[in-house]
C-alpha cells in the first residue's frame, strides 16, 4: 500500500489518499472503511444513451465517484472489495443520491474521509503501507493425498491451493499403483508451490505431515529440482523447513507456527508473534487464572486497574457498525497502551485468529494478579438483594 496524501485535522477529522498495490491491501481497506465514511474512487457505470433516431443503447463508461459507504463486502478468498453506497457529487453520468457499488482496483487510487481518525485506524494504515510487512513466510501442511499450500502474510493466512490426489491403498505383493499416484500427488504438490510462492519475497518455506510424508516430499522435490536443472528450486533449498503437523488440513497451521523451533526461526514475523502470545494466555490461564482474563467487561476492568501487560484483541472488533461499541474497544486499546502494556491485534484471517474469536476477540494476560471479576460481581449483587 502506498500513502499519497494525508490531512488530518487537530479534531481528528480528515482524509487520506492510498493506492492499493497488492492483493492483500484490500484486506487493510477493508479494515480501515465503516458505514458513514466518504470513498472517492475511479469506477466503471453502465450509462443509457439515446441517439437522434430515439434508439436506446448503453454503454460502460470509466468516471470517479464519491460515495457514502452503506455496505462493504469483502471476499477473502479472492482478495476483491466491493462499496455500495450513495453518490455524493452529481456529475454528467450518475445523479446526487443515486445508488453505486465501486469495486476497488489495485494500482488506483482513492480517497477515504471519515469524521473521525482514530488510532487504531491510523495503525492500520502505518501497518500497510510499511514495506517490511510482506508474505515472507509460505507453509504446505500435507497428508498423503492432501496438501494446502498457504501464504502467512503479516495480516493474513491465504490458502493459494489445495491439492487432492486419491491414493489407493498397498496391496500384498504389489505397490506400484500406490506408488504411482503417490509420484502424482508429489508432483501436483511441487507445482502449486512453483506456482503460488514467490522465492525472491519469502524467507522460509514450512513442510509439515504427519509421519514421513513431508520427508519423503522433499526427496523427490531435490530429485526432481536435480533432474530438471529446476534453479529456483536448488537455490532455495535452505529455505525448506520441515515440521510435525497432525494433518494436512489448514487448522494444522497453527501448531507448525507454535513450534518452538519455527518460532525462533520466525521470531520477527507477526504470525508467530500472535501464535506465541496467544500460546502464553492460554498458559496462564491454566496455571495463574487470576492474571489471565477474557471477555471485554473484565479486560476493561483489569485495564482500569492498571494490570493489563498484553492485550490480546481481534480486527473484528473494530468492524463493528455501532459506533458506540467500536469506540469502547478504540478506548480499551488507547488505554493500555498509555499505561505501559503492549497491544496485540489478532487478524481474524490467521488460525490464532479465529481462536480468539472464539473468546469473544478479547483476552489479556495481566501484571498481577486481581481476584475474578465474576465472583466480585456475584458478590454485589447478593448484596443487593
Amino acid at each position: 500500500m502506498k500513502l499519497l496524501h494525508k490531512d488530518i485535522e487537530k479534531d481528528n477529522a480528515g482524509q487520506v489518499t492510498l493506492m492499493p498495490e497488492e492483493a492483500e491491501d484490500m484486506w487493510h481497506t477493508y479494515n480501515l472503511l465503516q458505514v458513514r465514511d466518504s470513498l472517492r474512487a475511479s469506477t466503471i457505470r453502465k450509462v443509457q444513451t439515446e441517439s437522434t433516431t430515439g434508439s436506446v443503447g448503453s454503454s460502460r463508461v470509466r468516471t470517479t465517484l464519491t460515495l457514502c459507504v452503506e455496505a462493504i463486502d469483502f471476499d477473502s478468498q479472492a482478495c476483491q472489495l466491493r462499496v455500495k453506497g450513495t453518490n455524493l457529487e452529481e456529475n454528467q453520468y450518475v445523479k446526487l443520491g443515486a445508488y453505486h457499488t465501486i469495486e476497488l482496483e489495485l494500482n488506483r487510487k482513492f480517497t477515504l474521509a471519515k469524521k473521525n481518525w482514530d488510532s487504531v485506524v491510523l495503525d492500520r494504515i502505518e501497518q500497510a503501507c510499511d514495506p517490511a510487512q510482506k508474505a515472507d513466510v509460505a507453509a504446505v501442511v500435507m497428508q498423503e493425498g492432501l496438501a494446502n499450500v498457504v501464504l502467512v502474510t503479516p495480516a493474513m493466512t491465504l490458502l493459494r491451493a489445495k491439492v487432492e490426489v486419491t491414493i489407493p491403498r498397498k496391496r500384498k505383493g504389489s505397490c506400484t499403483q500406490h506408488e504411482k499416484a503417490l509420484e502424482r500427488f508429489y508432483e501436483a504438490v511441487m507445482q502449486a508451490i512453483l506456482r503460488h510462492i514467490n522465492f525472491d519475497v519469502v524467507k522460509c518455506i514450512l513442510v509439515g505431515s504427519p509421519g514421513f510424508v513431508k520427508d519423503q516430499f522433499i526427496t523427490y522435490l531435490y530429485k526432481e529440482a536435480v533432474r530438471q536443472d529446476n534453479k529456483v528450486l536448488l537455490e532455495n533449498r535452505p529455505k525448506f523447513m520441515l515440521v510435525h503437523a497432525s494433518s494436512g488440513h489448514k487448522y494444522s497451521l497453527k501448531e507448525i507456527l507454535s513450534d518452538p523451533a519455527v518460532t525462533s526461526r520466525l521470531s520477527d514475523t507477526k504470525a508467530a508473534g500472535e501464535v506465541k502470545a496467544l500460546e502464553d494466555f492460554y498458559k496462564m490461564l491454566q496455571h495463574e487464572p487470576d492474571r489471565a482474563f477474557y471477555g471485554v467487561a473484565h479486560v476493561e476492568k483489569a485495564a482500569d486497574a492498571l494490570a493489563v501487560d498484553t492485550l490480546l484483541i481481534s480486527d473484528n472488533t473494530f468492524r463493528h457498525q455501532d459506533i458506540p461499541t467500536r469506540n469502547r474497544y478504540v478506548r480499551l486499546v488507547d488505554s493500555v497502551r498509555d499505561n505501559g502494556g503492549t497491544v496485540r491485534i489478532f487478524s481474524s484471517l490467521h488460525v490464532s485468529g479465529e481462536q480468539l474469536t472464539q473468546l469473544s476477540g478479547v483476552a489479556a494476560i495481566l501484571r498481577f494478579p486481581i481476584a475474578d471479576l465474576s465472583e466480585d460481581e456475584e458478590g454485589s449483587s447478593s448484596d443487593e438483594d
